[in-house]
């Protein structure tokens, strides 16, 4: 057996950032920007009103009650065109361009407006209420970098940017088979030794939350056609998953009968718990992740290697799920060889303290178990007891 980050190394050295493509900003969200963005204009392009009220010059409104003549009006999208002197004022309105001359913006709730006039009924520093020109970004600044998850505030950015076209790195293409005699997809009919598949249908949606796009090849049956057939749909895909079959039973034929057909195995077998017999190879040029069978040790398996692997293809900053420390919400017996990823609840303490409460039961085949759950905690091999309030560390899911 290899230790576990032994194995996440092989695994992301293996892979490299894809190929990009180009998207119109407004199809970007939740795509990996392939290239940095760069502002195309400057935002405000001029002084502008943060609020509706009363351009006017910061020395006539230093001292109240002032009564000031409005000679014009400013709304956004349009502007007063002439310069404004002293005892002028321009009715404005937020994002209304200033005039040339004006420095400050008295805030409605402010004035008194009269007949072609206004009082200013408190002083007003000079440059209130304004949003210099340039701002928020000037032309040529940057914004988004490569290697960024577009979320829906990067998209407000660069559309803000005037960019309408963005690159960002290809969807990888995920191949999931799923094998074993005794497995029926959900609906259909179950002999008396049947199980309802579930492994493939949550593989598929692990791999398009990462942001790959999943080919669900459907489940192999235990013998070397069926395999090698439904095997073979991986052929074009940049990634093949496959989960079961690859343990040391007479009926677990996958690293047999594939290797038959090409299958290069780098390593069998790692030093954790869920997930020991996971392997990872190539099926001629395809990389090839194997997972047990057993359904959590397949989600586990997903989120600490697949993910990051697909993280890598998408050229993501920082493909592998950050570790974060909490305390121990229930104790914990001396740990074996093998690292452990407990799935455990997270809550907060009265001083606002994390808290990770890993579940009694750690049955590597309970999925209403791991639903609950908030996150993994990891503890180390040989690590000794821990009792309630220790410091763990732990992946959220």
């Amino acid at each position: 057996m290899i230790a576990v980050q032994e194995a996440l190394a092989r695994i992301l050295a293996a892979f490299k950032a894809l190929p990009s493509e180009h998207v119109a900003v407004s199809e970007a969200g939740g795509r990996v920007l392939a290239a940095d963005v760069f502002a195309r204009l400057t935002k405000p392009p001029s002084d502008v009103s943060a609020m509706d009220g009363y351009a006017v010059l910061g020395e006539d409104v230093a001292e109240a009650p002032a009564t000031l003549r409005v000679v014009g009006m400013a709304p956004a999208g349009g502007a007063y065109d002439r310069r404004l002197g002293p005892g002028e004022a321009v009715r404005i309105f937020t994002g209304g361009p200033l005039p040339d001359g004006a420095d400050t913006v008295v805030i409605q709730e402010l004035t008194e407006a009269g007949e072609g006039q206004v009082t200013v009924k408190q002083p007003v520093p000079a440059g209130r209420y304004v949003r210099q020109r340039g701002l928020d970004f000037a032309e040529g600044d940057p914004g988004p970098t490569a290697g960024s998850l577009l979320t829906p505030r990067h998209i407000a950015l660069i559309a803000a940017m005037n960019v309408p076209w963005v690159a960002v790195t290809r969807r990888p293409r995920v191949a999931i088979l799923g094998t074993g005699d005794e497995l029926v997809m959900p609906g259909e009919p179950a002999g008396p030794h049947q199980i309802v598949s579930s492994n493939t249908l949550a593989l598929a949606a692990m791999t398009e939350q990462a942001g790959a796009v999943p080919i669900n090849l459907g489940i192999a049956r235990d013998n070397e056609s069926s395999l090698k057939l439904m095997a073979a749909g991986a052929d074009k895909a940049d990634l093949l998953v496959v989960t079961g079959g690859m343990s040391v039973g007479e009926r677990d034929l996958v690293r047999h009968v594939l290797g038959d057909v090409g299958l290069d195995l780098d390593f069998w077998k790692i030093a954790m718990r869920p997930g020991k017999p996971l392997s990872f190879g190539f099926l001629g040029k395809t990389p090839m992740l194997g997972f047990p069978g057993n359904p959590v040790s397949t989600l586990v398996c997903g989120q600490l290697f697949m993910c990051p692997a697909i993280g890598v293809m998408l050229g993501k900053a920082a493909p592998v799920p950050a570790r974060e420390v909490a305390q121990l919400g229930a104790p914990l017996a001396k740990n074996d060889e093998r690292e452990d990823y407990l799935r455990a609840l997270l809550s907060r303490g009265d001083a606002g303290n994390l808290i990770a409460t890993p579940f009694d039961v750690q049955d590597s085949s309970m999925l209403a178990t791991i639903a609950r759950s908030d996150c993994l905690v990891v503890r180390a091999p040989h690590a000794p007891p821990a009792k309630v309030g220790d410091r763990v560390t732990f992946v959220r899911l």
